[in-house]
C-alpha cells in the first residue's frame, strides 16, 4: 500500500508572518488572560500565610488547612455546595430536555419561534433583578403566591420562603428553572434539528403513533447530548455564588451557605478577616473542581471517545 507524501512543513517565521494578522488579533485575549487569570495564581502563596489586614503575611505552613478542615461551618458550605450545584445540574438538564421535547412537537413555525423566544428572555435578566422579582412574588405581605395558598388552605398563614429553611433550597430550584431552562432548550432543540426527517416519516408508515417516535427516535438521539451536557456542566459545580449570594440571609445559612459566599463572608464581612484562611478555603474548591474537571475528561473520554480539555 502505497503512503502519501509527506507535505512540508513551512518554517516558523514564514508562519508567524503568513497568519501574523490572526496573531493580532490574539494579543488582546492574551493580555486579559494572562492579568486576569494567569497573574492573580500567585496569590496562592497566601494559603500558607497568616495574613490580617493588621499585619503582613506570615508563614504558617498547613495550619490555615488543618482549621478549615476542623471547622463545622466549612463543611456544612461544602455539603450545601455539592446538593444545590448537582441538584440544580440535574433539575435543570430535566426540565431542558422536556422543554425541549414539547417546542418541538408544535406545529406552528411561527408558534415555535415565539415560544422558544418567550422562554428565553429569563436569562437575560441579572440574578440581582430575578432575585428581586422573586422577593416581591414571595414576599408574606403582599406577595401573590402567599395569597394563594392561604386562600385555598394549603397554609394558615404567609410564609416567608426566601427565610425559611424547609423552602428556601425548592425555591433555589425553581428560580433555578426559570432563569436556566430557556438557556438550555438551546442545545437540546439544535440536536432535534439534526434528527432526519425520514427516520419520522418511516416511523409514520409503519404506524408509530407521536409518543412511540418520542420514545424510539427522539429521545436515543439526544442522549448523547445530554451526556455531554452533564459532564461539562459537572466541571462547573463548585463555581455556585451570584445565584446564591442574591436570595439567601443569615437565617438559611445552614441550608444556603455555599463556598464561595463562605469565602466571600470570611473575607468581606468580618472585623478581621484572614486573607490566608479565605485564599486556603478558595485553593481547595478550586483543586475539588480540578479533580472534577479530570474526571469529566476522563467520562468524555469513555462517552465521546474524546476528552473535553
Amino acid at each position: 500500500m502505497a503512503t502519501q507524501p509527506k507535505v512540508a512543513k513551512k518554517p516558523l517565521k514564514v508562519r508567524l508572518y503568513t497568519y501574523r494578522w490572526f496573531y493580532l488579533m490574539l494579543v488582546p485575549v492574551f493580555i486579559f488572560v494572562f492579568f486576569f487569570n494567569y497573574l492573580p495564581m500567585l496569590g496562592i502563596r497566601f494559603a500558607f500565610y497568616d495574613y490580617t489586614p493588621f499585619k503582613g503575611p506570615t508563614w504558617c505552613g498547613m495550619d490555615n488547612f488543618t482549621k478549615l478542615l476542623s471547622n463545622a461551618q466549612f463543611w456544612s458550605a461544602f455539603s450545601n455546595t455539592w446538593i444545590l450545584s448537582v441538584g440544580k445540574l440535574i433539575v435543570n438538564t430535566f426540565a431542558s430536555v422536556l422543554l425541549s421535547l414539547l417546542i418541538n412537537e408544535i406545529a406552528g413555525i411561527h408558534l415555535k419561534k415565539f415560544v422558544q423566544t418567550l422562554v428565553y428572555l429569563p436569562h437575560f435578566l441579572s440574578w440581582v433583578v430575578v432575585a428581586s422579582i422573586f422577593s416581591i412574588i414571595l414576599s408574606p405581605q403582599n406577595g401573590f403566591v402567599n395569597d394563594i395558598l392561604v386562600t385555598l388552605g394549603i397554609l394558615d398563614e404567609p410564609v416567608y420562603f426566601l427565610a425559611d429553611t424547609k423552602a428556601w433550597r425548592w425555591v433555589f430550584f425553581i428560580v433555578n428553572v426559570w432563569k436556566d431552562t430557556g438557556w438550555g432548550t438551546v442545545i437540546f432543540l439544535a440536536t432535534l434539528t439534526g434528527i432526519s426527517p425520514e427516520l419520522y416519516e418511516a416511523a409514520r408508515m409503519d404506524g408509530a403513533t407521536r409518543t412511540q417516535q418520542m420514545k424510539y427516535i427522539t429521545l436515543p438521539a439526544l442522549a448523547d447530548t445530554i451526556i455531554i451536557v452533564l459532564i461539562l456542566n459537572l466541571a462547573k459545580i463548585m463555581n455556585l455564588f451570584e445565584s446564591v449570594l442574591v436570595m439567601y440571609n443569615p437565617k438559611v445559612y445552614g441550608v444556603a451557605d455555599v463556598l464561595q459566599t463562605y469565602v466571600y463572608r470570611q473575607t468581606l464581612t468580618t472585623q478581621v478577616p484572614n486573607f490566608g484562611y479565605s485564599t486556603a478555603v478558595g485553593l481547595f474548591r478550586s483543586l475539588i473542581g480540578c479533580a472534577l474537571v479530570l474526571g469529566c475528561n476522563w467520562a468524555s473520554k469513555k462517552v465521546r471517545g474524546r476528552g473535553i480539555i
